[in-house]
């Protein structure tokens, strides 16, 4: 809402060319707020305001933009530029920014860099996308286990400045693997001439560097960590993952997880609903538009076979939408229960029968419930409807409740499943959460319908 209000005024002075206006008063904000202000205008116009900017401002707003902003703006700066602007921002959001680039800009900006800098972007660019190493950072403050806390202290007055996170102290053994870590807090009120050995705490929670960063954010949610650290094969302290960045993941693969439930393909991008393209909308939705159309067809084609049977009984056309939505409702629920559960990694896919055992037992309740209400429902409304002679409104009502029955039952039992099978086969189970399982559902409920019409009415 901020951009919307204040990005006309930025605009006219812009038109007016008072860039310095402009860089001003968005020095004076936060600068996620600057750079919400900066999204809304013309991307080729925000680096005439950043440049105008001191460069750690300007590196500041510039890394809270989105990453479709940043990378635009990125190449269209020289080599030196860049790297200047690379050089003000933290280990983590350069690397991001500078594997987000053309792969020649990419190796043209690298020699003008230092070689630390040069080394540490070339470390962390190493890692694949989707690992704790690609999320980490390599700004903290590692420390002997053998010097006193006066030692310590000074060094971090000497190093803190510089770096991203000084509120956990990493601390290592002689042959440099992660040993402990030790609260700041503990460090001021600990005695001066104490080893750090004697008051850290060895208990560390840790992940590997190749694990996924859905690993990581679970560990810093279950054990309420700020810092996370990340080490190698060997148990090195490779660096670490900050409370900001995992909140950043969290965000992001639950935005995945949402759009995935509701069939949206593609990754996801960091970008608004309004700036992302309407060709990319249509990419990302169109695919599982199209598989679950054809497998719709699946359903006509139930219908068709079923053809006699609607015709004899034109009364169980009225509630199949009614079996339908309850069926579809009912295994979303299971879904969404399981998927959670299985992302708050309370049960696994080896926990596959217990899950079923127990959802049955849950389906079985809520068909008990729901085809006593279908039976009253048709008992009372459908009094006056057109029904053979041969048959009574009691014996169709007792049809169409029993069979909403099991198809609660067993939309429950898919439900639970699907996602299980998906996670086993290492793929993601909201993906088949809710539009597929929806179609599935619809698909064994038309069939569970109309045989069990068949069967108890002999049409």
């Amino acid at each position: 809402m901020l951009d919307q209000l204040i990005a006309p005024d930025i605009k006219a002075l812009m038109e007016e060319g008072k860039f310095e206006d402009i860089a001003a008063f968005l020095g004076e904000r936060h600068p996620t707020e600057a750079a919400e202000i900066l999204s809304a205008i013309p991307e080729d116009d925000v680096n005439l305001v950043l440049e105008k900017l001191p460069l750690q401002t300007a590196a500041d707003i510039f890394c809270e933009l989105p990453s479709t902003v940043q990378s635009h703006i990125a190449s269209k700066l020289n080599k030196t530029d860049l790297a200047k602007l690379v050089i003000n921002l933290s280990p983590d959001d350069r690397v991001d920014l500078l594997k987000s680039l053309p792969e020649e800009q990419f190796d043209s900006v690298l020699p003008v860099l230092a070689q630390r800098e040069r080394e540490d972007i070339k470390k962390l660019a190493s890692y694949k996308e989707g690992t704790a190493g690609s999320i980490m950072t390599t700004d903290y403050i590692a420390l002997p286990a053998s010097i006193s806390v006066r030692e310590a202290l000074e060094k971090i007055r000497l190093e803190g400045p510089a770096k991203e996170s000084i509120y956990t102290i990493f601390v290592l053994d002689e042959g440099r693997h992660l040993a402990g870590t030790v609260r700041l807090a503990d460090l001021i009120l600990a005695h001066p001439t104490k080893k750090l050995k004697d008051i850290m705490d060895d208990q560390v929670i840790s992940v590997q560097a190749e694990a996924d960063r859905e690993e990581a954010t679970y560990k810093f949610s279950r054990y309420d960590l700020v810092a996370l650290p990340v080490v190698d094969g060997n148990g090195n302290l490779v660096g670490i993952i900050t409370h900001d960045d995992a909140l950043d993941v969290i965000e992001q693969e639950r935005t995945e997880d949402m759009e995935r439930f509701m069939a949206i393909s593609g990754k996801h991008e960091d970008t608004t609903y309004l700036q992302t393209s309407i060709w990319t909308h249509f990419s990302h939705r169109v695919l599982w538009l199209i598989i679950l159309a054809v497998l719709g067809l699946v359903s006509g084609a139930i219908l068709q076979s079923f053809e006699s049977t609607l015709m004899n009984l034109m009364i169980l056309a009225f509630y199949m939408p009614m079996l339908a939505d309850t069926g579809g409702n009912t295994g979303s629920q299971s879904a969404t229960v399981v998927v959670r559960a299985l992302a708050l990694k309370e049960i696994s896919p080896k926990d596959i029968f217990k899950v079923i055992w127990k959802e049955a037992r849950v389906g079985f309740l809520l068909a008990l419930i729901l085809g006593i209400l279908a039976f009253v429902r048709v008992y009372f409304t459908s009094q006056g409807a057109s029904i053979p002679e041969s048959m009574s409104i009691v014996n169709i009502g007792l049809a169409i409740g029993i069979a909403l029955g099991i198809q609660v039952l067993s939309a429950t039992i898919i439900g639970a499943l699907l996602p299980l099978i998906a996670a086993a086969f290492g793929l993601d189970p909201a993906l088949v959460a809710s539009p597929a399982l929806t179609t599935i559902v619809d698909i064994s409920g038309l069939f569970i319908y109309f045989s069990t019409a068949r069967l108890l009415l002999g049409i």
